[in-house]
């Protein structure tokens, strides 16, 4: 089996164990998620969520949080971890919307990339989830389980996995795949020493298991 022909078959049987598949920040507005998926660095989704609904009340639109002190941005996404350095990704970055987009996020992924505090994992997950447009977000779940899975060969930079995934990967399944890898790193292939390969709907194609 070539890596794309067991990609492919991956792909199907994830679809019916998790059919569907959203991502796990909670967001109803494009810039929304740009804040989100920066809090969400070393930090859970559950508690992204938690901690966002107060940001959000406080300052309700790009102009209103980009108006805010760093300091009072701090005070409220410091239980997410690194509050300081957040703070100033996402002020710098609501600034630069209502500045130069007029506060809208570009649905181009080079613009994306000009945000402060905006990489490519991030920048794919826009793409994907707001714009339906080809994406693979590369997070820990996405390059732990590809690995195991036989799709890359010992890879752990991000974009090097990314790359590599994109031959393989049809790229109008890339972004629902990469959401149940998520799915499926936290309920299965979970990143203890002995995943539950017992109870893997993978697990006789799975490159870890059968090797």
């Amino acid at each position: 089996m070539t890596k794309k022909q067991r990609a492919l078959e991956i792909i199907e049987r994830l679809k019916k164990e998790y059919p569907d598949a959203d991502c796990t920040l909670d967001y109803n507005e494009a810039w929304k998620l740009l804040v989100s998926v920066r809090l969400a660095a070393q930090c859970t989704d559950a508690r992204v969520n938690v901690v966002v609904k107060g940001l959000f009340e406080k300052y309700p639109s790009v102009e209103a949080l980009a108006d805010a002190e760093v300091s009072d941005i701090e005070d409220i996404v410091r239980p997410c971890g690194l509050g300081k350095s957040k703070a100033r990704d996402i002020s710098a970055c609501m600034k630069m919307l209502r500045d130069d987009y007029d506060c809208k996020v570009p649905d181009d992924f080079n613009e994306l990339l000009k945000l402060p505090g905006v990489g490519r994992k991030s920048a794919n997950l826009i793409m994907g989830d707001v714009f339906k447009k080809p994406a693979i977000v590369t997070d820990t779940h996405c390059i732990r389980l590809v690995n195991r899975m036989g799709l890359v060969d010992g890879i752990k930079d991000p974009k090097k996995v990314e790359m590599e995934l994109w031959k393989i990967i049809p790229g109008e399944e890339g972004s629902d795949f990469c959401h149940r890898l998520v799915w499926h790193g936290r309920e299965v292939c979970t990143a203890r020493t002995t995943p539950h390969c017992e109870r893997c709907v993978l697990e006789d194609i799975c490159k870890k298991r059968i090797k």
